[in-house]
Formats: C-alpha cells, sequence, structure tokens
C-alpha cells in the first residue's frame, strides 16, 4: 500500500522540517490531496472538528533538506493552479519550521472518531472506539492511504444517502443485497455498506418480519493504490477480500469474521478497473445500489455503461459533483437512459439520485 506518513525515507534524527498549514476549501481539498501525493510529500493530515466537518484546516511535512525555499514557491505555484477550474483563490500558505519528532504519533494526533449520519462512525484504525459512539457502527480507516476519510462532504454525503437507502428501499429485499462501488479510493464505501446493510435494525414490523440477509459488495478502482487501500482498510475492518495479502487486523477486529448476527458472512471483492471491470465482477447480475463518488466529466463518460452495472429497479447515488455542474450532468444522464434528481447538497457539492427512466417509480 502507499507509504503512510513517517515511515517514508526522509533526513535522519535532529533534521529540521517545513510544516505546511492551508485552509483546505471544500471544493479544492480532493485535488490538494492528490497532488501532495503526486509529489512525494505523504506526511499530510487534514485538521477538523467532526461537527464543523467543512472547517478544515491542511498540514503537510516537508524535509527541511530536500524543499529549500525556491522549491517551496514552485509548491504554492503548483497548488495555486488547483484552484483555478473553480474560478477560486488559493488561501495563503504558511510555513513553519520545527525540529525533528516521532512524526507517526505527530500525524495521528490530528485525527479523530467522526461520527457520519445516523448510525456511522469514521474512526481512525489505531484507536478504540469512544464510549460516547458505541451504538454506531465502527468503519476503520487508515488515513496514511491517502484516499480520504470520510471527512469530505462528497463522502458525507454518499454516506448519508446509503442509509437512507438501507432504511427505504433496501429494507424492503429478502434476498442478499448487491451493491457496486465504482471508484472505491480508501473502499469507504464500500465498507460502510457492507457494515449497514449487514445489519437487522428495520424500523417498525418489518424488523420481526424478516432478517437482513448478508450484502454483497463489489468494488473497483482504476488506480492499483487505490486497491491496496481498499484492502487494507478492509483487513483493518475484519474482511477477508479474496486475492489480497494478509494483513494484521486493528483493535477490535476479528479477521473474516461474519459481519451480519446470526452468521451469514457478508462479502466483498474488489479489483482494479473501471465501468467493465465491475461489471465483470458482478457476472451478469447488476447491483441494487451503485456507489459513485467520482468528478462529473468522468460520470457523465460512464453513464452510458452503467446499466451494466446497475439493475433495472435499482438506485445510484452519484457525488463528486459541484452543485453547479448539475443541469450539464442531468441532461447527459438523461441521454444515457437515466432520471437524475438531486437529493442533497454540503457546501457546493452534491448528490443525485439516479433510476431508470425506463422503470416507473
Amino acid at each position: 500500500m502507499p507509504v503512510p506518513p513517517g515511515s517514508e525515507p526522509g533526513p535522519g534524527p535532529g533534521q529540521a522540517w517545513w510544516r505546511l498549514e492551508l485552509l483546505a476549501l471544500p471544493e479544492l481539498e480532493e485535488s490538494l490531496l492528490w497532488k501532495l501525493q503526486a509529489l512525494g510529500i505523504h506526511r499530510v493530515a487534514l485538521e477538523h472538528t467532526p461537527r464543523n466537518p467543512d472547517q478544515r484546516q491542511l498540514l503537510a511535512w516537508l524535509p527541511a533538506v530536500d524543499w529549500p525555499e525556491p522549491e517551496r514557491r514552485e509548491l504554492e505555484v503548483a497548488l495555486a493552479a488547483l484552484s483555478e477550474p473553480f474560478s477560486l483563490t488559493l488561501p495563503a500558505i504558511s510555513w513553519q519550521q520545527q525540529g525533528d519528532e516521532d512524526w507517526s504519533l505527530s500525524w495521528k494526533q490530528h485525527w479523530q472518531a467522526d461520527p457520519v449520519g445516523e448510525r456511522l462512525l469514521v474512526l481512525p484504525a489505531w484507536l478504540e472506539c469512544p464510549a460516547e459512539w458505541a451504538d454506531r457502527l465502527a468503519i476503520r480507516i487508515d488515513p496514511g492511504n491517502a484516499f480520504g476519510t470520510g471527512s469530505h462532504p462528497t463522502t458525507r454525503l454518499c454516506l448519508e444517502a446509503l442509509e437512507r437507502w438501507a432504511d427505504g428501499p433496501g429494507a424492503e429485499l429478502t434476498r442478499p443485497v448487491r451493491v457496486a462501488d465504482l471508484g472505491c479510493g480508501s473502499g469507504i464505501l464500500a465498507l460502510a455498506a457492507l457494515k449497514r446493510l449487514s445489519v437487522n435494525d428495520a424500523p417498525g414490523a418489518a424488523a420481526a418480519a424478516r432478517r437482513t440477509p448478508a450484502a454483497q459488495v463489489f468494488a473497483v478502482d482504476s488506480d492499483p493504490l487505490a486497491v491496496r487501500a481498499t484492502w487494507a482498510n478492509a483487513a483493518c475492518n475484519g474482511v477477508v477480500v479474496p486475492g489480497a495479502p494478509q494483513a494484521p487486523e486493528a483493535p477490535g477486529t476479528t479477521p473474516g469474521a461474519p459481519l451480519e448476527p446470526g452468521g451469514q458472512a457478508a462479502s466483498l471483492q474488489v479489483a482494479q478497473g473501471s465501468v467493465e471491470g465491475l461489471a465483470e465482477l458482478l457476472a451478469g447480475e447488476p447491483a441494487d445500489l451503485l456507489l459513485c463518488n467520482i468528478l462529473a466529466p468522468v460520470i457523465e463518460a460512464l453513464a452510458p455503461a452503467f446499466a451494466t452495472v446497475l439493475a433495472p429497479g435499482g438506485v445510484g447515488l452519484l457525488s463528486g459533483l459541484l452543485v453547479s455542474q448539475v443541469p450539464g450532468l442531468t441532461q447527459a444522464l438523461a441521454a444515457a437512459g437515466w432520471r437524475a434528481e438531486l437529493v442533497a447538497q454540503q457546501s457546493q457539492w452534491g448528490l443525485l439520485e439516479i433510476r431508470s427512466a425506463r422503470t416507473v417509480a
């Protein structure tokens, strides 16, 4: 998996470091993280308060010996360019010099348990679940993989919409729920679906009438590092993925343990690829729910193939898009045979729910 902050080669003991500090605008967060990772800057953290997820400070630590002033100025220019497509101005970057320290601890102290929606809890892999959130379904994530931790508005929108679907259409299914995750990144949506759909807490008489079947989740990403990150985070949650290397479990997990009470194991399959690879994983049985948290232009390009991965009566949850992009994307989806509705938004980010235009709601 990608080298986590604090373990990659760097200066020896006693060497100096530059700490970059930057207000991470929601629209730029994913791009900033990607750019830093692409430049080999892996010691990165997002400082945020779970109750105010829109207010995040981006922190990055750079070896002083490798980043003299000219290189730091070039980095500022490269980061500023990321704001141009959004017609934004990058907030001012500040630099603080500091001495050597235990980087794994310095980096990890910026992460904390993060409640999302009604039942979910995004939990850094090294932390024990706080007592105040003990009734939530913990999704253990290692933020060191640089593929997101659930704090970004688009991820939170997907997680919250997943919960609504689980308590609505998903609760009506009397067979194993099939979920497809297109562009899985860290695996957070796939793991949330696996846990949330494999518990029996349907409201009212439905809970007494049936036992929720185990979920079957199929996830792909075109980035091989994302596949490895999903493997690693699955291991943190005690989920065995066929073909994944063995990894040590996180505190409180049991590798291979079924997630559903009653002994029926849920399943997760992960592969490298795009929508064609996802269709191959599904083996001719399209999913009941499609999760897709990727950029709007990519969604538009892939929309004609959604019918191969989403069943005629299924629901797709599409995020990663700006509210301003919704009209154009809705038109493109309609041309591909999908009815789209903006059902949630946070800041300038939105979430579309899609259904086949050939299916009567």
